[in-house]
């Protein structure tokens, strides 16, 4: 049995650590499984029974102490692997990635790209590309950017997994705690960060709930969310909004949704929206970069124009492209038949992205 490591900063909150998580749960029956993480603080997903090597160096906001935090985790991670004779190091996103190259050894590396903002920086790309045995670009879009722009023959696609049961299963184990009893409720997920766009959700939802006045708004996610708050005040639908918080079982939370509503300006491949979907929620989503029309294909889901980057807590402005958003909510839960369409199509598309494919890849790989 092959040994693989997989490196992650640490397994709070977030779409690759969820990722991470998942990837060592699944492969347990098949690699001798450990995971190297900068900063065990505060682990929010199952990872029960697999080894765990903290490194315990936290990020740093300085330059200096970023350059020296990859060294000193490259110098610990070339330890770990030596010592318990790595066959694979899976590393998730950039930090991790550059721990993993500078680290070294005779192990494969596997890097991954787990965001189209990761593209933002050109010269880490290309040193991905020439350090790493295999590139695993999260979605097709990024795969076919990386190989076509830097010519990257190492780079392959491999979508999330997504285990329908298990969701179900945890979504039925325990309630979920409303500030409402009734209604019908708009869901987005996601941490705090400008570039879930949270702010046009609320407009959005500020002219949906002016007529409609039974819909709420629910927002799951790590973070304080203040301006986003004080915005839902100014604009007198705070008792019709509420923020929960970090949830390590969202799903109790997802299942009193009636409709899921992305409006991130860049992604990788939106985990929270394809679990959504799973759970049968019709889902309007931001053309972004990247995953939303990869996923919805202008068929299992609306698509709508990607939205400006720029925050904007200001209640009295709102914008044509808030307009266009809340005026397709509105179509949508005006009328039923459409809106059993898009659940049906949703629960067929989140069955798209199994387990058994994802493990059947990373097996044949690992070879």
């Amino acid at each position: 049995m092959k040994k693989l490591l997989l490196i992650v900063p640490s397994l709070h909150q977030g779409g690759l650590e969820k990722v991470c998580a998942a990837t060592a749960r699944l492969l347990q029956p098949y690699f001798d499984v450990q995971i190297a993480i900068f900063d065990s603080r505060n682990i929010a997903y199952d990872i029960k029974g697999i080894p765990v090597a903290d490194l315990q160096l936290p990020s740093r906001p300085d330059k200096i102490g970023k350059v020296i935090n990859v060294l000193k985790r490259g110098w610990k991670l070339r330890s770990i692997k030596k010592r318990e004779h790595i066959d694979i190091a899976y590393s998730f996103g950039p930090t991790a990635n550059l721990a993993n190259i500078v680290s070294g050894t005779s192990a494969d590396k596997w890097l991954g790209i787990r965001s189209y903002m990761d593209m933002g920086n050109p010269r880490k790309i290309r040193l991905f590309c020439k350090c790493a045995d295999r590139l695993i670009c999260c979605s097709e879009t990024i795969c076919r950017e990386v190989q076509e722009k830097y010519r990257c023959k190492k780079a392959v696609a491999l979508q999330n997994p997504f285990d329908m049961k298990e969701v179900k299963m945890l979504s039925e184990k325990e309630e979920a705690e409303l500030p409402w009893s009734d209604g019908r409720i708009l869901i987005s997920m996601g941490r705090e960060d400008s570039v879930k766009g949270f702010w046009h959700l609320i407009k959005s939802f500020f002219l949906v709930h002016a007529k409609h006045p039974d819909t709420r708004l629910m927002i799951i996610g790590k973070g304080e969310f203040t301006p986003y708050r004080e915005l839902a005040v100014k604009l007198g639908i705070d008792e019709a909004v509420y923020f929960t918080g970090l949830k390590k079982n969202p799903y109790p939370y997802l299942k009193r949704g009636s409709l899921y509503v992305l409006t991130s300006y860049y992604e990788g491949f939106p985990n929270a929206m394809v679990e959504a979907m799973s759970m049968g929620l019709p889902v309007i989503a931001t053309d972004c970069m990247t995953g939303p029309r990869e996923i919805l294909e202008d068929k299992y889901g609306i698509l709508i124009p990607n939205m400006s980057p720029e925050e904007d807590f200001d209640p009295a402005h709102i914008t044509e492209e808030e307009e266009k958003l809340a005026g397709e909510i509105m179509r949508l839960l005006e009328d039923e038949g459409r809106m059993e369409h898009y659940r049906k199509m949703a629960v067929e598309r989140a069955g798209d992205y199994t387990a058994e494919s994802y493990i059947e890849r990373i097996r044949d790989w690992g070879k």
